[in-house]
Parts: C-alpha cells; structure tokens; sequence
C-alpha cells in the first residue's frame, strides 16, 4: 500500500524541480540530490531526464554542456517562459488552498 506521505510528495516532483532550477541552473544528479536533502525522499532518474527534457523541448528550459574533468555534464536552466511556468503554478496554491491544506494537516489557522 502506497503511503499518504509518499504519494503527497511525489505529486510535487515536478513543481519542486522547477522551483529548484529557478535559483540556479542545475545538472540531472544535483537535482535528485538536492530534492532529497529537501524532502528525505530519493527522486528517480526516470522522472527528472524526461521531465528535463519535455521542459527543454516545450521552450521552458534550456540547457548547456559544460566539463567537469573527463565528463560532460548537461546543465539546465529555467528560460522567462519557464520562470512564467513556475508563476502560474505557485498561483494555484493561492492563500484560499493553503489555508485548506493548513486545516487537513491539521494546523490550526491564526487570527
């Protein structure tokens, strides 16, 4: 059985990504390494390349090569429209969700 917990987090995958890459331009294991010092909870490859990739081909992000030693390493960074992207998903947790979420968490909200 799939833990609530688990299945919250994993909803956000994508969200967080884009949130992480609009502070810095970031590589595919910096991301996962990064979402799990955030979280605690591992972020499979199979999920941050094809997401990297839809972002780069639908104009959201861009990416350059860079070589760190005898490696290529392929950093991505969020474009203006991907910043734009990343506005509009915050705006779906405007204050009337959080305040919501706040309740079925069971913090109590403050007068």
């Amino acid at each position: 059985m799939v833990k609530i917990g688990d299945a919250f987090i994993r909803s956000l995958e994508k969200p967080i990504i884009l949130w992480l890459l609009y502070h810095k331009p970031r590589h595919g294991y910096e991301l996962i390494a990064e979402f799990k010092r955030l979280t605690g909870r591992t972020l499979k490859p199979s999920i941050v390349y094809p997401f990297l990739h839809r972002l780069e081909k639908e104009g959201f992000a861009s990416s350059q090569w860079t070589i760190k030693g005898k490696r290529k390493i392929r950093h991505y960074a969020l474009t203006k429209n991907g910043e734009e992207l990343l506005r509009k998903v915050r705006e779906t947790f405007t204050k009337p969700v959080k305040e919501f979420l706040m309740e079925v968490i069971g913090e109590k909200k403050k007068v």
